[in-house]
């Protein structure tokens, strides 16, 4: 089930401690056309809410931070030959990275699909 953030990322786990982050389709949508993604590289230790990615668009380029503290365990490489992916299919293919998290109660206290859905749609962000 994900998780939602405040910033428009999402957060699900794939596995033991394993978790999938990436930008919603709200977000993808105030974006554009996305040209490039720099993600954070593996290993990297990333503290919850802290800038760690950017995703560039024909737009404008926006900082994506981490929906909670923890290590980066892979990232999405097939970003770099086709950043498009995160337009396509941004909570499905279109991933960012994989970490490993400090904390579970990070991911406890975000949005479900419906309050994330309720914040989209308010337009107060």
């Amino acid at each position: 089930m994900k998780q939602y953030t405040k910033e428009h990322e999402w957060i699900e786990k794939v596995g033991d401690n394993r978790y999938r982050v990436g930008i919603t389709d709200f977000a993808q949508e105030q974006l554009g056309d996305v040209v490039s993604a720099e993600l954070p590289d593996m290993g990297q230790s990333l503290g919850k809410d802290s800038e760690c990615a950017v995703i560039e668009s024909v737009k404008a380029a926006s900082d994506i931070f981490a929906p909670a503290t923890g290590e980066v365990v892979a990232v999405n490489d097939a970003l770099a030959d086709n950043p498009g992916l995160i337009n396509e299919e941004p909570e499905g293919g279109g991933w960012l990275w994989e970490m490993s998290i400090s904390n579970e109660s990070d991911v406890e206290g975000l949005m479900d699909a419906d309050a994330y859905k309720t914040f989209a749609e308010e337009g107060d962000h």
